[in-house]
């Protein structure tokens, strides 16, 4: 890889990252709502909250982030929304580990910054 080519890469994930940040603030904000406020089990509120946050992100990184120009928004959608459901079992499954020995929003922090990566790297070489 040139370097012109690695400052790209890392430019997207930076709108990456913040195309995630805003899904993150969703993410919570759902989340929260179901858990706290609607008493829904914590992972079916983290599911959902995930899942919401997801669509957006689609929208988002697929204009601003990879500029995509493929006329098969549906099948990019469907292939973002695997990759984003693999990363929810991710997301699911170190938010168990992680709720063991801390708190359950941190744990969640922690979660959606390992499945950051995930999510990153397949899109980047299969969504986009």
């Amino acid at each position: 890889m040139h370097n012109s080519q690695i400052s790209v890469l890392i430019f997207k994930f930076f709108k990456f990252g913040v195309v995630g940040f805003s899904g993150m603030l969703i993410d919570f904000g759902i989340t929260y709502l179901l858990k706290e406020k609607a008493k829904i089990n914590r992972f079916v509120a983290n599911s959902v909250g995930f899942t919401i946050a997801a669509s957006s992100n689609y929208v988002m990184n697929r204009i601003w982030t990879f500029h995509s120009q493929n006329p098969r928004v549906g099948s990019e959608y469907v292939t973002f929304m695997v990759v984003s459901l693999l990363g929810l079992g991710i997301n699911n499954f170190f938010l168990y580990l992680f709720e063991k020995r801390f708190n359950f929003y941190f744990s969640k922090l922690l979660a959606i910054g390992i499945t950051l990566i995930w999510n990153f790297g397949a899109n980047y070489f299969i969504t986009f």
